[in-house]
């Protein structure tokens, strides 16, 4: 049983990558479970195509008799399992996060994998359940940085969510996401990310229109799009990750790390970063 926690800043593609990693880890055979912990803008069930469910997250921490199972949604394209959250105004007044913990911790032991979708920053809607998860992906993106302040991004971003992370035990990673091919500084990010803020690099993702797209028809890039950049990019990081949190092995492919992610972007073959 593997929980791993998305954080990182607003518009980075977190629920973006908890959905398509979710979907990957599903194809891959793990029962798996998508959890929506932002508590006040949910958005991971728009990412299935879910509207309005009736039974989510909401209705489990003002309703504590209620069942958690009775607000899981099984979603057939991905066969993804999803405990959305509530888009109804109503629904998010008078929140009391701490239960989030509680539902966590009732519904994960029935899954190999759980994914808990962070809100913007510092997570407090679900900090609480960092004490039930083992590791956190941390998702960044570069492209809305000068190159110039880049690593002092890195510093006020990835920085403070590492060292929260290390406070509750979670081994931490970062995956650069949406990275245009004109970031010639990417191989700079990558070793300021490995060898000076020591966090390894998991996954750099570039931008592709195939992703909001995807996210319009309600179906993770990985189902809707198989063979995008973007898609592929996320199946090499899903694999790392598998590695990294599962034990999987994957014949060697390791030993070059990030060389085939970052062919995606180059179009060569770049030294591979330290492992996870």
């Amino acid at each position: 049983m593997v929980s791993v926690v998305i954080t990182g800043r607003g518009g980075a593609g977190k629920t973006t990558m908890t959905s398509n990693l979710g979907a990957y880890f599903s194809k891959k055979g793990y029962r798996t479970l998508l959890v929506d912990g932002d508590l006040y803008l949910p958005k991971l069930a728009f990412h299935f195509g879910i509207d309005n469910p009736a039974y989510n997250i909401h209705t489990l921490i003002k309703n504590p008799g209620m069942r958690v199972v009775n607000a899981i949604y099984h979603e057939p394209k991905t066969n993804v399992d999803i405990l959305p959250g509530s888009s109804r105004l109503y629904d998010v007044i008078d929140i009391d996060n701490r239960r989030m913990r509680d539902i966590v911790r009732e519904i994960q032991k029935r899954y190999q994998v759980t994914i808990i979708d962070s809100p913007v920053g510092i997570p407090f809607d679900t900090i609480s359940t960092f004490r039930l998860a083992q590791y956190q992906l941390i998702i960044v993106e570069i492209e809305r940085c000068p190159v110039h302040s880049v690593h002092r991004m890195i510093e006020n971003e990835v920085i403070k969510l590492k060292s929260l992370g290390e406070a509750y035990g979670l081994q931490v990673g970062v995956m650069l996401n949406k990275v245009r091919e004109s970031s010639d500084k990417l191989q700079d990010i990558v070793d300021f990310l490995e060898y000076s803020v020591d966090v390894p690099v998991v996954g750099v993702i570039p931008f592709d229109y195939r992703v909001p797209e995807a996210t319009n028809h309600g179906i993770p890039v990985v189902a809707y799009s198989p063979h995008s950049r973007a898609s592929k990019a996320i199946k090499e990081a899903g694999g790392i990750l598998g590695e990294w949190a599962l034990g999987e092995r994957r014949k060697g492919f390791l030993e070059r790390l990030y060389s085939a992610i970052l062919s995606l972007l180059h179009g060569h073959r770049v030294p591979a970063g330290k492992k996870v």
